[in-house]
């Protein structure tokens, strides 16, 4: 594949991804307005459409904090002539999104604190690589912010909690978070697997569009009822009460030890910021929307 045709692809979806929002979260957004029944809802509701509307509109950045960057790479890993040049082009790619955008350099030190000043450094920006056999490979560029990422949990429970501790854990974390994520949010949630599966698989649900729901029945009733009892909580659009305090929960699970029952929730703000494109060895680019499963 031409290096030359990803750098350019990956630019333009850290641009998209961080001054716009996928289709799904704006219709999303505007469907809350419209049945909002409370004044302070309503403002809220009203002045985050005009952010988008602006951002988009002159091409700026949704939100100050453009996040740390996290890639999706799916399709066929062959089609890359070398792994590291790949993840080198992508780095390329932020180091100019950042200076161009501009986005703002967020990425540190853990310990030290120091700035490069281009959102690079060790283990950032982190890839996560789904083999498949398909006839191209699929970028997603999916930005996370410190106030919604700051709002992650995890929990062992254990098996005889089961359905009413997962539902109880969720609950707990949404109300701990209050406004902090910036609401109304979209929460992922992964169960199973072990402690690392599980954040995995939380944060991975939250590529998927607003609206979709689980293939399998229970999962989907479980989304649903905790969609519902999170926007009973009151705690509304960027926390100043109300509802909806989120537009959508997704679940995903793994299989797990018979002594453990791990679940992680990882949130994401209103902006729900996501890009896709799919590049075939011709170099054909095609920029995707996400679609709902059912």
């Amino acid at each position: 594949m031409d290096m030359k045709v990803i750098e350019e692809t990956v630019f333009r979806l850290l641009a998209d991804a961080s001054t716009g929002v996928p289709p799904d979260v704006k219709e999303a957004l505007t469907e809350a307005y419209k049945a909002a029944d409370n004044d302070m809802v309503k403002m809220n509701l009203k002045a985050i459409l005009q952010n988008i509307d602006i951002a988009m509109g002159e091409r700026r950045p949704l939100c100050q904090d453009t996040g740390v960057h996290i890639f999706f790479v799916r399709g066929n890993i062959k089609l890359l002539d070398s792994i590291s040049d790949f993840e080198e082009t992508i780095k390329n790619a932020l180091e100019r999104a950042t200076k161009e955008v501009p986005l703002r350099p967020n990425a540190v030190h853990p310990i030290t604190r120091k700035n490069p000043g281009n959102n690079i450094g060790v283990g950032l920006p982190h890839i996560n690589y789904i083999p498949t056999d398909d006839p191209w490979l699929e970028i997603t560029v999916f930005p996370k912010g410190a106030g919604s990422e700051n709002m992650s949990f995890m929990a062992m429970l254990t098996p005889s909690q089961g359905l009413k501790g997962i539902k109880n854990f969720v609950l707990d974390c949404v109300i701990k978070s209050g406004g902090k994520p910036c609401p109304p949010t979209i929460i992922g949630i992964g169960i199973g697997g072990t402690s690392d599966i599980a954040m995995h698989i939380a944060k991975e649900s939250l590529l998927r569009p607003i609206g979709d729901r689980h293939p399998e029945k229970d999962m989907a009733k479980l989304e649903e009822e905790l969609l519902n009892a999170i926007n009973e909580l009151g705690i509304g659009p960027m926390g100043m009460g109300g509802s909806p305090t989120t537009l959508d929960v997704h679940v995903e699970y793994a299989y797990c030890h018979t002594a453990s029952l791990p679940i992680a929730v990882n949130t994401q703000c209103w902006t729900g910021r996501k890009a896709t494109a799919r590049i075939r060895e011709s170099g054909e680019v095609e920029y995707i929307k996400p679609e709902r499963r059912r």
